[in-house]
């Protein structure tokens, strides 16, 4: 998949200065956070769970797959430089496969699945009317099956969690898993990048 044969969202938020948040859960968030914590206008992700039915999410329990909670990240940008649909953008073309029920490769269950926890309307319309779009113009191969669902609460995850991936560079599933995602944003959207990481 090429960049070009990857759509802008036709709905987006209007790009003005500030801070806003999305909360995306694609995986495992040592890979979405290593994706979108090196892109031009945003300036914290924070790896965390959301989508639960308990009142409380650790790690521990979280990956059991009974708690309903996904492994999430929260992103806070700048929609002057990055708009939330552009976040989507890369999302579904770089962070995860957005095809993939209740997984991501070798990483299966509940905990894993792709999900768009929307914050208020505007973003709740964005995320759908994206995947109608990327749908009905056969940009992947099989239907997205990306949840959109309100976002009640997140729960950020222990601190070993946080910035896993640069921390870790030797370890086996950032070379493999991670490190592709990262370098497939710098070559697809280099425009993306921040310039200095």
């Amino acid at each position: 998949m090429s960049a070009a044969t990857f759509p802008d969202p036709a709905l987006d938020e209007k790009p003005t200065p500030g801070k806003k948040t999305a909360v995306l859960a694609g995986g495992c968030f040592w890979c979405t956070e290593a994706v979108f914590e090196i892109m031009d206008g945003v300036d914290d992700v924070i790896s965390g769970y959301s989508g639960g039915t308990k009142e409380d999410a650790k790690y521990d329990i979280v990956s059991t797959g009974r708690t309903g909670h996904a492994e999430a990240i929260l992103i806070t940008y700048d929609p002057a430089v990055v708009t939330y649909g552009q976040l989507l953008k890369i999302f579904f073309s770089v962070a995860h496969d957005p095809t993939q029920l209740n997984r991501q490769g070798y990483d299966v269950g509940t905990q894993y699945r792709s999900a768009i926890f929307y914050a208020d309307d505007e973003q709740k319309r964005i995320a759908e009317a994206y995947i109608k779009q990327l749908d009905d113009a056969g940009v992947l191969s099989k239907p997205i099956v990306t949840q959109v669902a309100p976002l009640d609460k997140f729960y950020t995850a222990e601190g070993y969690h946080q910035d896993y991936a640069r921390g870790n560079r030797a370890n086996p599933y950032i070379v493999n898993v991670s490190d592709p995602k990262v370098a497939k944003l710098k070559k697809l959207y280099p425009g993306c990048v921040r310039k200095r990481n």
